[in-house]
Parts: C-alpha cells; sequence; structure tokens
C-alpha cells in the first residue's frame, strides 16, 4: 500500500480522531451505550472517510491531475476539489448530469470550481458506463496523463486506507456502524476491527448492490473476505440526498439533544437507523455501539 504519510505532514489530520460516549435515554433504556467517533473532526477539508479513503489515492497519484466521478451533491467530488487546493494539483469532476451544464452551480458544485476543479458534465447514460473503457479512454485523450478515482474514491486503496478506522476501534466498542454510499468505508471498516467485532452498515441510497460491492471490495484489498460485515437496507428514506419530515425532524431532535451538527444525506439517516435498531432489540444488553460521523453539513 502507498504510505499517506507525507500527505500528513502537510495537512496535519487529527488522527486518531475523538471517541466519545453520548447518553441517550432512546439506547440507555434497552442497554445500550451510544458512541460517535468523530471522523467529522480529521480534518476541516477532508473530513471523515474522505481523508481515510483520498490520501492512499493521492499518495498514488503522486502528484497527477486528479480525474474523479459524482453526482451534483458529492462530498466526494468537493473534498477531491479541497484536497487539489492544498496541496497544489489540478482536479477534474466528471457530474453526472448534462442538464447541470445549463443551470447555475448548486452549493456543493460551486465550492467545487471556487477550489479549481474542472467540471464536466456528462448524460445519465454516459455516467452509468464511466467504468467502460469506450468513457474512460474519451476521458484520458481529453485530459491525459490523469490518475483516474472512482466514485466516492472507492476502490483497494481506499478500503486499505479505511483499515485504520477498525484499528482505531479495536477493543473499544462491539458494533462500529457506518452510513454506506459506494461501500468502500465498510470494506477497510471491517477489515481493522479485532475478534468478537462486528461492522453494521447502513446504505443511504436504493438498490441492493452494496453487498457485492463490499465483497468485491475486499477482495480486491486484501485478497478474501475481511471481517464480520453486516448491512441494514430499510432506512434509505427514498434514495440517495433525499430526505422525509420524519428524518429531518429526527436530526434537528439529535442536534438540539447533542449538539452536534448532522450531515443529512448520510449521518441522519446513520443514526436514525441505530435508535431504530436499539428500539427493535437487535444489540445486546451492555453492547458498545459507535456511530461513524463520517461528514460535516455542506454548503448552505
Amino acid at each position: 500500500m502507498n504510505d499517506p504519510s507525507p500527505l500528513d505532514a502537510r495537512l496535519r489530520p487529527r488522527l486518531p480522531s475523538p471517541l466519545h460516549e453520548v447518553r441517550d435515554e432512546r439506547f440507555a433504556r434497552h442497554g445500550v451505550r451510544l458512541l460517535l467517533k468523530r471522523d467529522d473532526l480529521i480534518h476541516p477539508d477532508l473530513p471523515g472517510n474522505k481523508w481515510r479513503k483520498l490520501a492512499p489515492n493521492l499518495a498514488a497519484a503522486a502528484g497527477r491531475p486528479v480525474l474523479t466521478f459524482g453526482g451534483a451533491y458529492s462530498n466526494h467530488l468537493r473534498a477531491t476539489a479541497a484536497a487539489g487546493r492544498l496541496l497544489g494539483f489540478p482536479t477534474i469532476g466528471v457530474v453526472r448530469g448534462d442538464e447541470l451544464a445549463h443551470r447555475p452551480l448548486n452549493p456543493s458544485l460551486a465550492r467545487c470550481a471556487a477550489d479549481g476543479m474542472a467540471l464536466r458534465f456528462v448524460d445519465r447514460a454516459t455516467y452509468r458506463a464511466k467504468g467502460s473503457p469506450e468513457v474512460l479512454e474519451g476521458l484520458l485523450s481529453r485530459y491525459g496523463d490523469v490518475a483516474v478515482v472512482p466514485e466516492g474514491g472507492s476502490n483497494a486503496l481506499a478500503a486499505q486506507g479505511c483499515t485504520a478506522l477498525g484499528r482505531e476501534l479495536a477493543g473499544e466498542v462491539d458494533v462500529a456502524a457506518v452510513a454506506c454510499g459506494t461501500g468502500g468505508t465498510l470494506a477497510g471498516l471491517a477489515a481493522g476491527l479485532g475478534p468478537g467485532q462486528r461492522a453494521l452498515g447502513v446504505p443511504v441510497l436504493r438498490g441492493g448492490f452494496l453487498a457485492g460491492a463490499v465483497e468485491r471490495l475486499q477482495r480486491e484489498a486484501f485478497g478474501a473476505p475481511a471481517g464480520t460485515w453486516s448491512l441494514e437496507e430499510r432506512f434509505t428514506f427514498g434514495g440517495y440526498a433525499r430526505t422525509t419530515p420524519e428524518l429531518e425532524a429526527f436530526a434537528v431532535g439529535f442536534e438540539d439533544r447533542h449538539g452536534l451538527p448532522v450531515e443529512r444525506v448520510y449521518v441522519a439517516k446513520l443514526l436514525f437507523a441505530l435508535v431504530a435498531l436499539a428500539g427493535e432489540g437487535a444489540f445486546a444488553q451492555g453492547a458498545r455501539v459507535a456511530a461513524v460521523v463520517t461528514g460535516t453539513p455542506g454548503p448552505p
């Protein structure tokens, strides 16, 4: 694996990230302890799993331009653009939805552009085929010698980078739960945990594809399945970046209880799921359950 330590020296991430217990009667009444793994505090511009997944990929890029993919509200695109600004390398973001090229940039994409990212909007059929040789060859012919990082930053390097998250939690908790988009964080988290611990992934988008994605990433990163993990797929709230009045009320309530700004796309769904699972008796009496806070709220 490529050593990301030169990036550590330049960007000074806060590692290991803090882990602290919060008192919440919705868990306590079931004999469950809730801990927050504050990966959102790792770095102000590359918080949470974005640091853990990007650092090894940026080390492998060795200063070359980085081309990557994402939707209109992609946290990954924002983090990649910020890394380019901070470290001085060009970034290209291939954005799903060619119709967006003719509209004002939303706050997320505006932040990417302000950080120097070149945005290329493609139609949804092309975006779905982004991993095909034809699409990749077209991009490479346009942009030249670039390092290609997949959507969400999830590849074997990213999964390897996320094993550090599991190691930081080894012996500290019984269950480590994380919201999932592409599966890279869960793949590495599970591999880094110790005996008797398990990882729980809460997908934030529909489709039922994540189990296969996690298995593939673990084979590519570690050569075989690694660690104990499972998925709880009931809490997508309609799909990626979608919400409901119930979820919004929950997030506001959690913020009021604990003074933690709750990112809506990932973290709100994770915390909602854990409260529901605790109420269903999914965790043993005395279980220590860590919620990995993977990011902060995006631009207003």
